[in-house]
C-alpha cells in the first residue's frame, strides 16, 4: 500500500469515525471483580489500517496523531455509556499527541460530560512508543488532568524509551507492566526479580501494579503468589465489543497455595459486622460508632451488597473535628466522608497472599480494617495486626524447621509438603536429588568449600521452581526434594543437571577439571580415584489417583528407591518411577 493509499483511508476514517472499540477487562484478583476496561481502537474491518499499529502509525507520521486519538476517545466514551459497563474507562493517550501544537486541553471532560461519565472513572493511560523530550509540558498537562479528577496510567513499564523517567517525574496511580515480562514468568527467574522489583517501586511511589498479557495459567498462579493484584490478558478476556461483566465468569482458578506453605482458612479472621448503605447519614454512622466503643471501621455498601468504601474511626473522628464540620456533614451521606481507598479480599484467598497484598499497600495503616468479601458481596472485616501475628507465627514455625545452611524448608515441611500433594490429588513429579562423590569431595576440599556446593545446588534448585506449583526443599547433607507440577519436568530436569555442572567447574582445582577426576580417601581409609562431582535423580512420576493407596513415608521411601537406582548409574544420571499403582 503506497503512503497516497494510507493518507487517504487515514482521511477517510477521520471524516466518517469509522472506527471501532473494544473492550479488555482489567480484573482486581483479591475481589474477585473487574476494576474497568481499557478501550482498545481497531480500524474498518475491511481496511488496511485495520490493525491499531498501521493505524497509529500512519497518523503519527502524517501530523494526525491528536485528531485520531481524540476520535478514538469518542467512541469509546459512546460506547462504555450504551453498554452501562461498571467500573473505570482506560483510555489511551500518546505523550507526543498531548505535546502537539494542535492539542486543545479540556476536550477530554467536554466529552465525558456529554457521555455523563465522571472524570473519577477515568484513567488516562499513556502509551509510549517515542522518546519525550518535554517532561516539563508533559507534567503540566498531566497535572491538568488530575486536577480535573482523572487517574493516569503508565503503559508498558520497560518496553518504552523513558518509562522509568515517566515514572519517577510524573508518579503516575497505575503502572502496567509490558507483556515481555510476563510471558513466561513461571519458567524465568530473571522476569520474577524485573516484576519484584517493580512492585517494590511501586509501593515507594504510592501506584498500582498491573500485570498485562497474560496467557497462561501458569502466568497468572505466580502474578498472584507474587502480590501483584491487578491483571489483564486473553487469559481473562480477549478484546471484544461485548465484554465479560463478571469476574467470576473469568478463569481466575482458585489461586490455591503453592505446596510450599500452609494453607490458612481467612474464615479465623473474618468479623461478621454490620456495614451501612453509602446513602445513610454521616450523623447515623456517628451514632453507631458512639455506640460500639470497640468498632474500628465500618464496610461501606451499594444496593447490591457490594463494597464502595469504608470509614475508619479516626478518620470520622478527625473530619469531624473541623470547625461547623459537624452541622455541615450531619445529613449527609457517609459517601462523602468514606474513603474509597481500601483492600477488599475474597475469602478464597490465603493468609499469605492477603498479607503480601497489605504489605505492598503504600498507603495501609496497622490501625486500619480491610474488608472481606464472597464473589464479591460484603462478608465482614479483617484486621491488619492478627493478619500480622499469624504471618509471624507461621514464618517462626518456618525458620524453626528450616535447614541451617540453605534456609531451604527441613524434613517436617518436606513430610507436611508429600501430605497435602497426596491429599490434594496432584499429579506431580517427586525428585530425590542426591550429589555423587561429595563425601570425598568434602574431604579433600573442606567442609567450607563443600558448603559452597550445597549453596550452589540450592540456587540451582529454586532457578527450576515454578513458586506456584513447585516445592524445594533440604533433607540434609547433600539430598535434597524437589517437587514439579508441569509437564514439562524432564526438560526443567536436564536443564538443572546442566546448570550444576556448569556452575561447578569454579570449584576444582585446575588439574582436577583437567584430569577430570581427583584423589581422596574412600570410607576404607584408602585412596581412590573419584569422578567430578554429579548429580544422581530420582523421580517417583506421581498420578492423581496414587494418593489413595499411599501415604507421605510411603512416597518418600518411593523416591529414596528411585535415587538408590539412579546412584548405580555412574555420572549425571537419572532414573523414574511410574505406574505406581501397576
Amino acid at each position: 500500500m503506497t503512503v497516497t493509499e494510507q493518507l487517504s483511508a487515514l482521511e477517510h476514517i477521520l471524516a466518517h469515525g469509522d472506527l471501532h472499540t473494544l473492550f479488555q477487562p482489567i480484573v482486581a484478583l483479591s475481589e474477585r471483580r473487574i476494576l474497568g476496561y481499557e478501550a482498545l481502537t481497531r480500524g474498518p474491518s475491511n481496511s488496511p489500517l485495520h490493525s491499531p499499529i498501521a493505524l497509529f502509525s500512519v497518523a503519527r507520521n502524517s501530523g494526525r496523531l491528536s485528531e485520531l486519538e481524540l476520535i478514538s476517545r469518542r467512541s469509546a466514551c459512546r460506547r462504555f455509556r450504551d453498554l452501562k459497563l461498571d467500573g473505570k474507562l482506560f483510555l489511551n493517550v500518546s505523550p507526543e499527541s498531548m505535546l502537539e501544537p494542535t492539542h486543545q486541553p479540556g476536550r477530554t471532560l467536554k466529552l465525558l460530560q456529554e457521555f455523563g461519565i465522571t472524570p473519577d472513572q477515568v484513567v488516562i493511560e499513556l502509551t509510549e512508543q517515542a522518546a519525550i523530550e518535554d517532561f516539563s509540558l508533559l507534567d503540566t498537562a498531566l497535572h491538568h488532568y488530575r486536577a480535573m479528577g482523572f487517574s493516569i496510567a503508565l503503559d508498558d513499564l520497560g518496553a518504552g524509551y523513558s518509562s522509568l523517567r515517566l515514572w519517577s517525574e510524573l508518579r503516575p496511580d497505575y503502572v502496567k507492566i509490558d507483556r515481555h515480562f510476563i510471558d513466561g514468568i513461571h519458567q524465568d527467574a530473571v522476569k520474577r526479580e524485573f516484576v519484584d522489583s517493580i512492585l517494590k517501586m511501586a509501593k515507594a511511589s504510592r501506584a498500582q501494579v498491573i500485570a498485562e498479557g497474560i496467557e497462561l495459567k501458569e502466568e497468572l498462579a505466580v502474578l498472584c503468589e507474587m502480590g501483584v493484584d491487578l491483571v489483564q490478558g486473553y487469559l481473562l478476556g480477549r478484546p471484544a465489543e461485548q465484554p465479560s461483566r463478571d469476574a467470576r465468569e473469568l478463569p481466575l482458578g482458585n489461586n490455591a497455595n503453592g505446596l510450599h506453605e500452609e494453607s490458612s482458612d481467612l474464615e479465623a479472621l473474618l468479623n461478621k459486622q454490620l456495614a451501612v448503605r453509602h446513602d445513610m447519614a454521616t450523623a447515623q454512622v456517628l451514632e453507631a460508632f458512639r455506640a460500639q466503643a470497640n468498632l474500628n471501621s465500618l464496610a461501606i455498601l451499594d444496593e447490591q451488597d457490594q463494597p464502595v468504601g469504608i470509614v475508619h474511626r479516626n478518620a470520622l473522628s478527625d473530619a469531624l473535628l473541623k470547625p461547623f464540620a459537624t452541622d455541615l456533614f450531619a445529613r449527609k451521606p457517609i459517601s462523602r466522608l468514606m474513603s474509597s481507598d481500601f483492600l477488599a479480599v475474597d475469602i478464597s484467598q490465603s493468609l499469605q497472599q492477603v498479607s503480601r497484598l497489605l504489605t505492598s499497600r503504600a498507603r495501609q495503616r496497622i490501625e486500619e480494617d480491610f474488608i472481606i468479601t464472597e464473589g464479591g458481596s460484603y462478608r465482614g472485616v479483617g484486621r491488619v495486626i492478627d493478619v500480622l501475628k499469624l504471618i509471624t507465627e507461621l514464618k517462626i514455625q518456618q525458620a524453626r524447621y528450616a535447614n541451617p545452611l540453605t534456609l531451604l524448608p527441613g524434613n517436617v515441611p518436606i513430610q507436611q509438603c508429600l501430605t497435602r500433594l497426596l491429599q490434594q490429588g496432584r499429579e506431580a513429579a517427586v525428585c530425590y536429588v542426591d550429589i555423587d562423590s561429595f563425601k570425598p569431595f568434602n574431604d579433600l576440599y573442606g567442609y567450607a568449600r563443600g558448603d559452597e556446593v550445597l549453596l550452589c545446588l540450592a540456587q540451582c534448585l529454586n532457578e527450576r521452581v515454578d513458586p506456584s506449583r513447585d516445592f524445594v526443599g533440604h533433607i540434609g547433607g547433600d539430598d535434597f526434594m524437589l517437587v514439579l507440577g508441569s509437564e514439562d519436568w524432564r526438560t526443567r530436569i536436564q536443564q538443572l543437571l546442566e546448570d550444576f555442572q556448569g556452575q561447578c567447574r569454579r570449584f576444582y582445582r585446575e588439574e582436577h577439571l583437567q584430569a577430570g577426576c581427583f584423589i581422596a580417601h574412600n570410607r576404607k581409609g584408602r585412596r581412590e580415584e573419584f569422578p567430578l562431582l554429579s548429580l544422581s535423580v530420582g523421580v517417583v512420576q506421581l498420578q492423581a489417583s496414587d494418593g489413595a493407596s499411599m501415604d507421605a513415608s510411603q512416597l518418600a521411601e518411593l523416591a529414596s528407591e528411585a535415587k538408590r537406582r539412579a546412584k548405580a548409574v555412574p555420572g549425571y544420571s537419572l532414573h523414574v518411577l511410574e505406574n505406581l499403582s501397576a
